[in-house]
């Protein structure tokens, strides 16, 4: 029997070999990885290796075992949905040159994949860290005359998700040496000894989740990337951290609230926004929020719901950033008030825009429709506050979207003025390739949702087709289209730059490096000069330099026996005081 390959291990290796390709042969190469990790999944789906669950790649570490390869039905679907968006996102991409950039995607899905697949949770950190340097890589790629400003938001990406890295880190070694256990599982709330690192690592996963006030490195960092690598961002890091919370803390009623937050903080963020691409950062927060409000749900609908949102979010939201990428590679602008026209220009992208703002709206025959109402039909279970706090952040997602459909204020507002048309076409074909399967994808499990229910790792009784479903959506919709027609004018977009939590981290920044640089250097010039001058008193009492050496080489640097007196004499009152303190504070 053939030992089952690792699909992440697959893209992480296979982006060693990038480089050695070129022209076409690299292009028909960039899609082999995803091809055969996904050919990977097909066979250990099929149960090859026996029923699930189980674990293969185990590996010891001192005197624990990581495991590379837990399988079951959770992690199987998060990884069919992370290999299928990545060949979507790899065709989309194929016209770029830049080997880094491909290799540090291909690094990037596969640290994602790795994540999935953890049973440990050393590993966990493992691939998670991973990870975040590669998108880090991602965003600081950035060409052209944007590329100080993605350094710069790259910067405080990486040192947000250091921050989260290291708590993450504090409180699976605390968890570790609590319970002698490594195994990536679900975490205890309790007041007992894994209350505190249960915490710390509660607080590291939700970080990457993008969960306020923890999320300001989203809509700061995803826009700035290359015009393709903000599509591979879209999908990965949030859906890794929705599905550690889904194996680690389902049930925790502190995520019903906090996703309840980031349904509505996103969706009004989204709304101020002039950029394109940030505001579709804020809707990733938003979207998000539904995930994990049915998280902390915990009910095998509200679980489903979360899963089944996941996967069609990463559809037809890497749909919404193709379409965008598209656009930016046209026009060079990502700013609802500089475009004009653009669907005139470029059909096909607004097309394709029009089907993810379908799905994202929950329209029906799309994704979104068969997987946003179970979370809602949960949430109206358990408690119709909630329900009603989400119901009206996905009414505020119609109204964001004008028109009905999300991405369509974009068209709306650009066919709308009066600047005139976009001199331009559609982008190159590769592009509309990607465009065109991932927007097929999300029109297929719209009308066919059972492939879909049937990933799921919970029994699936729920019905999405049902004549009150069907009849309320369309009237929700309605009803948003009305409050469009109405309210329009208030929505328009102006030039605007919006302020969010970042700002503050952002202040108190640059007050810390300009300490550094002024007061901290300014006294550490004055303790240099006060030692040398105490260094200079002891001299005197026995330099041996030597004449002749002076002469041979006046600007020469020596040493006096008086200066190497002193510091032998700090030194060792140095030890003297730590051995005191030490014999003290010993039992």
């Amino acid at each position: 029997m053939i030992e089952w390959v690792h699909p992440g291990l697959i893209f992480i290796f296979g982006a060693l070999l990038i480089p050695f390709f070129k022209g076409r042969w690299k292009q028909a190469y960039l899609l082999l990885p995803p091809t055969a990790a996904f050919i990977s999944l097909l066979a250990i789906s099929k149960g090859a290796f026996g029923t699930l669950p189980y674990s293969v790649w185990r590996i010891p570490f001192l005197e624990y075992e990581l495991v590379f390869g837990r399988v079951d039905k959770l992690s199987m679907v998060f990884g069919y949905i992370f290999v299928i968006a990545a060949f979507c996102m790899i065709l989309y991409a194929l016209h770029e040159k830049s080997n880094r950039e491909h290799m540090s995607q291909f690094v990037y899905v596969g640290s994602a994949i790795g994540v999935v697949f953890a049973g440990d949770l050393f590993t966990l950190y493992f691939f998670w860290e991973i990870m975040a340097i590669a998108s880090m890589l991602i965003i600081w790629f950035h060409g052209g005359r944007g590329s100080e400003k993605a350094h710069e938001a790259g910067f405080r990406y990486i040192l947000w998700h250091l921050f989260g890295g290291i708590v993450l880190l504090a409180g699976i070694i605390m968890y570790v040496g609590s319970t002698g256990s490594t195994a990536f599982n679900a975490f205890s709330w309790g007041s007992g000894i894994e209350f505190l690192p249960s915490y710390l690592i509660f607080i590291g996963l939700i970080l990457n989740a993008g969960v306020p006030p923890l999320h300001a490195w989203l809509p700061d960092a995803y826009p700035e990337a290359t015009k393709v690598g903000g599509v591979f961002l879209s999908a990965f890091t949030t859906k890794s951290a929705v599905y550690t919370l889904i194996r680690g803390f389902t049930g925790c009623e502190t995520l019903i609230y906090l996703g309840t937050i980031m349904a509505i903080y996103g969706i009004i963020f989204g709304i101020l926004e002039n950029d394109i691409r940030r505001s579709l950062a804020y809707s990733i927060i938003n979207q998000v929020g539904f995930m994990v409000a049915g998280i902390g749900i915990g009910t095998f609908l509200a679980l489903n719901g979360a899963i089944a949102h996941a996967f069609c979010h990463i559809l037809y939201k890497g749909l919404l950033w193709m379409a965008m990428g598209s656009i930016l590679f046209a026009t060079g602008k990502s700013k609802c008030t500089d475009l004009g026209k653009y669907h005139l220009a470029m059909p096909l992208t607004f097309i394709f825009f029009t089907v993810g703002a379908l799905s994202i709206s929950g329209f029906p025959l799309f994704n979104g429709f068969t997987s946003k109402a179970m979370t809602f039909a949960a949430a109206a279970e358990y408690m119709d506050v909630i329900w009603l706090l989400l119901t009206l952040a996905s009414v505020g997602v119609f109204l964001h979207y004008l028109d009905l459909f999300e991405g369509l204020k974009f068209p709306y507002y650009t066919s709308a003025s009066e600047r005139g048309h976009i001199k331009v076409g559609d982008p190159p074909v590769n592009m509309v390739l990607g465009m065109g399967l991932t927007a097929f994808l999300c029109i297929f499990f719209g009308v066919y949702p059972q492939p879909l229910y049937n990933m799921l790792p919970y029994p699936v009784d729920f019905v999405p087709y049902t004549i009150p479903h069907v009849v309320g959506t369309l009237s929700l919709l309605a009803f948003c289209g009305l409050a469009f027609l109405l309210f329009a004018p208030l929505l328009k977009r102006t030039k605007t730059i919006t302020l969010d939590t970042d700002w503050p981290f952002r202040i108190a920044g640059e007050k810390f490096i300009w300490f550094c640089e002024k007061p901290l250097i300014a006294f550490a010039s004055w303790v240099d000069r006060g030692m040398k001058r105490i260094a200079s008193q002891f001299s005197g009492f026995g330099s041996l330099e030597k004449t002749k050496s002076r002469s041979r080489d006046e600007s020469m640097e020596t040493v006096s026996i008086g200066t190497a007196v002193l510091l032998i004499i700090i030194f060792f009152l140095m030890y003297l005081i730590i051995t005191l303190m030490w014999g003290w504070l010993a039992p």
